[in-house]
Formats: structure tokens, sequence, C-alpha cells
């Protein structure tokens, strides 16, 4: 904060006062000295001479005061005659005052109703389809489990399926002729046939079924799987498609 600006008057006012307290200042050191060598050569004075220095020293302390007095009753205050205030300087408000509504952004203010709104659907639409999407796919599992469990009973692919598997195993094409007769009296090539007097399931008629397990776990809906098994087990047995075919011309199974 600047210094304020005092006038010529105002100037010479204060050199006479601070003249006056270094006069005051002076005299009231002669004073004291004066006192402290009446004290030194006085001594058997006693208490008088003790009384008599205290009463010096009060004395020049109310011989200043006067002048601190005087010297600021002659200062002129901020804003009387002769003084200017600075432009720059602005008054302070008092303690406790409050600001006018709008001049300070009080903090974590509210936003408006209608971001809050739009903020709150958005979120809730949001919840909305993750919702649905959760639904959506806990639906398609449920449906793809429902199609696993369900043997699927499609005759020519599973023909194609063998006849693809025939020449790995070495064996010539005659042998799915005599693959197709045995399967079709056995089960019509359907994946779900069950004899019902033994129990043997699938295209091969496995027995018990529970053995095509060994070529996968999918043996009660896949023919692969089952048209695999039924494949080794024909091998292992009876080394072709047509020995098997005949066995079961004169037994009536293989």
């Amino acid at each position: 904060m600047s210094s304020p600006n005092f006038s010529r008057r105002d100037l010479t006012r204060i050199r006479r006062a601070r003249r006056r307290r270094r006069r005051l200042h002076l005299g009231a050191a002669t004073a004291v000295g004066s006192l402290a060598v009446a004290g030194i050569s006085g001594a058997s004075l006693g208490t008088a001479g003790a009384t008599l220095r205290a009463t010096a020293g009060i004395q020049l302390v109310n011989l200043a005061d006067p002048v601190l007095a005087g010297y600021d009753s002659e200062m002129p205050a901020p804003g009387r005659e002769g003084v200017s205030t600075p432009a720059s300087a602005e008054p302070l408000a008092p303690a406790g005052a409050v600001a006018e509504p709008g001049a300070v952004e009080e903090p974590g203010a509210l936003e408006e109703p209608g971001a809050v709104d739009a903020e709150r659907q958005q979120q809730a639409a949001q919840r909305q389809q993750q919702q649905a999407e959760e639904a959506a796919a806990q639906q398609q599992a449920a449906e793809e489990a429902a199609r696993a469990s369900v043997p699927v009973d499609d005759p020519a692919a599973a023909r194609a399926f063998a006849a693809s598997a025939l020449p790995a195993r070495g064996w010539e094409a005659a042998e799915l002729t005599c693959l197709d007769k045995l399967w079709t009296k056995e089960s019509e090539w359907l994946t779900s046939a069950v004899n019902p007097s033994s129990g043997a399931y699938g295209i091969a008629q496995s027995l018990p079924a529970e053995k095509m397990a060994a070529a996968g776990d999918d043996w009660k809906v896949s023919y692969s799987t089952q048209i695999t098994w039924g494949l080794d087990y024909i091998a292992s047995r009876y080394g072709s498609p047509c020995s098997a075919l005949n066995f079961h011309y004169a037994n009536n199974w293989y």
C-alpha cells in the first residue's frame, strides 16, 4: 500500500513537533543526569534519594507522553484536508460482510435439474441395455445347450461322413455298400435309434451305449462320434464292414 501524500503545511507541522520532542528529550536527559549526580554525592540521603530519582523518572515519562500525543494529534489523518487518498486503495470490507450473490461462485454448486435428469436417464438406459444383452446371451446359451442335448438324425449326412472315413482306414468303396446294408438293418442310420429289447443305442447300435464315450462326450447326439466309434469296433472285431455284414447274416447281430 503506498504512503499518503502530505501537504507542505502538514510537513511543516510535523517538523516542528519533532523539534519540540527532541528539545524535551534533551531537557529530560539533562534532568536525569543532574539527579544521578545528586544521588551519588548525597547517597546518605537513603530513602529520600531513591524517592527523588523515582519521581524524576515518572516526570520524564510524563514529559515524553505529551510530546507523542501532540505529535499524533498533529499528524493529518488520511482523508483530512491536505491529504490525498490513493485512488488504487480500496476500503476493506467490514468483518463478517457477505459477498453479493453471484460475486463468488459457491463451491459444490448443484447442477441444473435438467442436466441431472438427462444423466440419470442415460445411466438407466445403459443399465437396461446391459441387462437385455445379458438376457440374450443367457437365452442363446440355453438354446445351444438344448440343441446339444437333442440327437441329430440326418441319415444322408451320416452316410456321407462314413464314406469320407473309409479311405483313411484302407477300405475299398465296396466296403461302403456292406456298411450301408449293415447299419440300415441295425438303425436306419438314425443317431437316436434305440433297440427296445436290448437297449442298444445309436447308428452302430452300441451295447451298452456308454461304450461310445470313448469316441467323444457327445456320443448321444452326434452321428460323427457314433460312426467313428462303430468303424473302430468293426475294424477291431471283424476287420472290415463286409465281414461284419456276413456275421450279421449268420447270427442276426454283430
